[in-house]
């Protein structure tokens, strides 16, 4: 099937949804495709859910791949096994739960692919874990980060753009979030895609994930880490020290970026050089937004079969 044919299908159904017990969760995924195809894993970020994927995984899997998209930990069906478990959101712990996944399902290696913070986990995954990881796909490049940099002051219209992570900082914003978090996300795909045009159906499709009761803890400790108002989790010390060096990535790499993203990202001649294997980099125009899998989900496969090929 040629990408040129590709087209989105809104609100179509996709699925269905397993689960499978993964270290300290209880995961819900979509596995489609025949079983012993190539893995393609691919994660999705905040605030959005496996149904980013869904104009991407079809044609996966009917050109032969295993096609594996979870909900991440306080999404969807995704659950705690354990009430007394962290509902931590940083960023090792995602790369951890993805490792977990793969081997639960019985995967060496995968193709993994991200947006958002599924292209952190995905560049995580990657930094730490290569031989894992067959190539990758990351929406907006290198996002490994650290506490130590994220204490770091930005330009002032920069720090704006990150307004919604100062207000989870709050006890207001915490509360403010549960109390209206399918709003707040509307307000997110609005601003992060501005020339985005999805429907109701597609939105809510989508929302329902953030009914999980996990979701608010996890999302808040994910940004007050980032900023050091909340602490990790011990045992992931070690990774997140070998993470806070910004180790350069050696799998082969696509990274792909929207000529209308509205959400904070980095420019691609700042993360080039953080890539060490055979790279390439692809801006996409025609106003494609933060959401790149959803919004041009046929340059999406013609990459990862691109990225593929270079392995």
């Amino acid at each position: 099937m040629s990408t040129s044919d590709l087209t989105p299908t809104d609100a179509t159904p996709f699925g269905p949804v397993q689960r499978i017990a993964a270290g300290v969760l209880d995961v819900g995924y979509v596995d489609i495709g025949p079983p012993g195809g190539r893995a393609v894993l691919m994660l999705h970020g905040w605030p959005y859910d496996i149904h980013s994927y869904a104009d991407v995984a079809l044609p996966l899997a009917a050109a032969g791949y295993r096609v594996i998209v979870p909900y991440l930990r306080g999404y969807g069906v995704t659950r705690f096994l354990s009430d007394d478990a962290p509902r931590n959101g940083q960023q090792s712990v995602l790369a951890v739960d993805a490792i977990t996944l793969l081997d639960a399902l019985g995967v060496d290696e995968a193709i993994v692919a991200g947006f958002d913070w599924g292209a952190r986990t995905a560049n995580v995954m990657a930094a730490l874990w290569p031989e894992r990881c067959r190539a990758m796909v990351s929406v907006s490049g290198y996002l490994i980060g650290s506490q130590a940099a994220g204490a770091a002051p930005l330009p002032p219209a920069a720090e704006q753009a990150w307004w919604y992570q100062y207000y989870f900082a709050t006890e207001r914003g915490r509360a403010g979030y549960e109390a209206h978090r399918h709003d707040f996300a509307r307000l997110i795909w609005h601003t992060a895609s501005p020339a985005w045009r999805f429907d109701d159906a597609t939105f809510e499709r989508s929302a329902a994930a953030f009914d999980n009761p996990d979701h608010v803890a996890v999302v808040i400790h994910n940004y007050r880490w980032r900023l050091g108002l909340a602490a990790g989790e011990p045992q992931l010390d070690v990774l997140e020290q070998r993470l806070a060096a910004f180790p350069p990535i050696a799998v082969p790499t696509i990274t792909l970026e929207g000529d209308a993203n509205g959400a904070p990202h980095p420019e691609p001649a700042d993360y080039a050089g953080r890539f060490t294997g055979k790279y390439l980099h692809r801006t996409l125009t025609g106003g494609i937004g933060h959401n790149l899998p959803q919004e041009a989900p046929a340059e999406l496969v013609a990459a990862i079969e691109e990225a593929d090929s270079f392995a």
